[in-house]
Order: C-alpha cells, then structure tokens, then sequence
C-alpha cells in the first residue's frame, strides 16, 4: 500500500514539467520513491537553458480535490488491480483516473474503433458485434467519440471502457456527456489527463494507446486511410496484440482503410465468431502480420541506479531514431544511453515516439 505522502510525491512528479510515462519509471527505480525523484530533478533538468521548478504542491492538492469531486480515484502503475496488459507498453500510464467497475479492465478485452462519420450499416454492424462479444465476457475498449465508438460502448453495456482524451470530468464530445455518465456509472472510466484538462490534438493519440493496449485485439470496423483508427490499430500491432478489420467496398471512402489493414497484415474478420476465435486463445502471437517489431535491448529501469549518462547528444537530430540504434552507435549500455535520454527529456530537449524512438524537441 503507498502511503499518502508517496502517492501525493508520485503525483506532483508525473505533473512535473517534462516527465513522461518513460522517465517516470526511470526516475521511480534510479531513487527508489517519488520524493527523492523530486528533489533531483532540478539538478537533473540542468542540461535545459532555464532553471528547473517541479509542479507546485498547491496545484497538486488543488487537482487531487477535483478527483473526489468527480467522484473518481487514482490508479497507480504498480497497483495489484492495474491491467497487466496495459502494464506490458513501455509507455504505459504511471497514473490514471477513473470511475466504475475497475474489474472490467481485468477481463479479456477487445478494443472496437472506427469512423466518427460512420454509416448506419457500420454503426448497426459495431453494436451488434459489441453485443455478441459482451456476451461471450469480453470487455469492449473503446474511445466515446461518435460513430463506431459510441455504438460500441452502447452495443456491451455494462461491460464496456471508455477511455477518454480530456479529464475525468469533461464529457467529450458534449454531445456523448449523457453516455460518458452512462459508462462511468455502469462500466468503467478512464483518463490520463488530470482533471479540468479539456481535449487537444495532442491528447487523442496517447488516449489510442491506452485503447490498444488494454485490449487483446483491436477491431477496426470502419475508418478512412488516414483517420485516428488506424492510429490505434497500429499501435496494437507495435503492442503485439491482434489486428482485425472488417472489409467494405472500395467505393467507399470509410472503407478504404479497413482495407487497407487487411492488405498490410490484418485479420480480415466478419463475424463476432470470427474475432472470439481469435481472441480466446490469443497466446501472445497474433496470427495478424500486421505489426512493427519491437525494439529489443537489455536494460532494466534499477540499472539506472549504478549508470552514468553517455554522450548522445550529437547522435540525435529532430528525426526520430530508435534507442536501440542509439545504443549501438554509442557504444555505451543501454543503461547509460536510457539515463542520458531521461536527463535530456527533463531538461526539455528530448521528445519520445512510439515504438521506442526519440528526437530532439522542436
């Protein structure tokens, strides 16, 4: 159990300027709690041209009284009731808020996206898919947009995850306020983004993680080529998890996407039956091909703790470039790489990618 003192430290430091999901955990298991993480930072954040301020305690007591206001409460990474799936991303969130019936996320889970614009045959097609996958004790994860998701969310009650871009508190998009309620009142609610945060561009990607990697498999039922979907299905695939799509006619723009999926990899799937096969003796290697290996290095967070940085910074330019490719042009170990790209991260003068790549910020 934390104690209150290491649960308030945890949460001023994730609200820290700079500190993400990655150099969160790094910092946890180089100083062993939040507190002293803290305290290090500002000596940590040097490399950046300005001097460094942790986020002030009064916004801290200030956000933590919003969440019971909410009614909502903090998960934390190393929970006994976290996803362990969820726990499995490299940039899994340290921290989240949520209100419902927190067991739904540790059953079986199948994420269902797909297009805002959705025609009516797609939208009948998702509740009716959530429905049969409910029924056979699937989770459905989905992102309350509207369209597919909210026919989703409304095909599996109860047993369905919204996971939302804004705060806990701020129903978007308004007019899904009434089935973002619903969800937190019957399934189960969940944000990243402290409360009061309204959604911005930014926020909608690292929400499509959290969808990929809650579940088992993502179903894409229909979406256009560049849409938001096809973000989360490809974060899936960077996940390990399974990739399913269902087919449509490529006169249709919405199609074209689902499509597009089948022919890079993708399960082409169109019946509920179709994904619980796949799903329920999913062993951890997708039959989908479409996926990005994972970059592979030995390293674990506590190496932190002995390491000292390495010199990359002139290996980095503002394309991304894996850490493992850093590692092997340095020369040096992948923890002295990992604790060099924390301490630049701090200073804000690095920014991380999926699938493990990093560049320089701005």
């Amino acid at each position: 159990m934390l104690s209150q003192d290491e649960a308030f430290a945890r949460i001023r430091l994730l609200r820290s300027p700079n500190i993400g999901p990655v150099s969160y955990r790094q910092l946890l298991a180089r100083f062993g709690n939040a507190a002293a993480a803290i305290e290090a930072l500002p000596d940590l954040g040097s490399r950046g041209a300005r001097s460094y301020r942790p986020a002030p305690r009064d916004a801290v007591e200030a956000e933590i009284a919003a969440v019971r206001r909410a009614g909502a409460r903090y998960l934390f990474h190393d929970a006994p009731d976290y996803p362990a799936l969820l726990g499995e991303l490299e940039s899994a969130p340290p921290i989240l808020t949520w209100r419902g019936d927190l067991s739904l996320a540790l059953r079986p889970c199948v994420a269902m996206v797909g297009a805002r614009n959705a025609s009516a045959a797609a939208v009948k097609l998702a509740r009716e898919f959530a429905s049969a996958l409910a029924g056979e004790g699937f989770t459905v994860v989905s992102g309350l947009a509207r369209g597919i998701d909210g026919a989703a969310h409304e095909g599996a009650f109860p047993a369905t995850i919204g996971v939302i871009a804004s705060g806990i508190d701020i129903a978007y998009p308004p007019q899904h306020a009434e089935l973002q309620e619903r969800i937190a009142g019957e399934g189960l609610l969940l944000a990243e983004q402290p409360p009061g945060t309204e959604p911005r561009g930014s926020h909608f990607p690292s929400r499509n993680r959290i969808i990929a990697a809650l579940a088992t498999g993502t179903l894409v039922v229909e979406a256009a080529p560049k849409s938001g979907s096809l973000i989360t299905a490809r974060l899936a695939g960077e996940a390990g998890r399974e990739v399913m799509a269902i087919p449509g006619s490529p006169l249709d723009a919405r199609s074209q996407g689902c499509n597009l999926l089948i022919r890079e990899g993708a399960v082409l799937v169109q019946s509920p039956e179709d994904v619980i096969e796949l799903l329920s003796g999913f062993d951890g290697t997708p039959r989908s091909s479409f996926r990005v290996a994972s970059p592979v290095f030995d390293f674990e967070p506590e190496d932190l703790a002995g390491a000292e940085p390495a010199d990359i910074a002139s290996l980095l330019t503002s394309a991304p470039v894996a850490v493992d490719e850093l590692i092997r042009q340095s020369g040096a170990g992948a923890a002295s790489v990992q604790l060099s790209l924390m301490e630049l991260e701090i200073a804000g003068q690095l920014e991380r990618h999926a699938g493990g790549r990093v560049s320089v910020r701005g």
